[in-house]
């Protein structure tokens, strides 16, 4: 068996999300990661997704990420938003949010070694209330 060994899949290991809504919430890091909280290109493609009902998405995803960036011990390393593959931390924010809900001992325990911290609990919770949000506007991650 054969392994990629190239520097792109070292340093971007995963192709990015097929579905819809994962999609849309590695752009939205992406951009909010690179540009601030307040993106106007986040939260256009979240009004393009959800329509009226944007805003508790957007502020829930906004939250997340606040609660991450102040919990982190940790550099989270994001790729440029048209980037094709995800990062590590990329892959673990999206899978943290993804299971949130369903697992959140796996989810904190991946928040936690992301971060470099155990005290991760206010990013835990931002993620099950957006997990939901998506659920709640039939759009669910998962």
């Amino acid at each position: 068996m054969r392994t990629d060994t190239s520097p792109i899949s070292i340093l971007l290991p995963r192709p990015a999300p097929v579905l819809p809504e994962q999609r849309l919430l590695l752009y939205a890091i992406r951009r909010m990661g690179a540009h601030g909280l307040n993106d106007a290109h986040a939260a256009n493609a979240m009004l393009s997704t959800f329509g009226q009902s944007y805003r508790r998405p957007l502020i829930l995803l906004r939250a997340f990420l606040a609660e991450t960036a102040r919990a982190s011990k940790l550099k989270i390393t994001i790729a440029a938003s048209c980037c094709g593959r995800m990062t590590r931390d990329e892959i673990i924010l999206i899978d943290t949010l993804i299971m949130a809900v369903s697992d959140p001992h796996a989810a904190h325990q991946l928040l936690s070694n992301c971060l470099g911290t155990v005290d991760c609990v206010g990013a835990l919770t931002s993620a099950q209330a957006l997990n939901q949000a998506f659920g709640d506007l039939a759009r669910p991650l998962a």
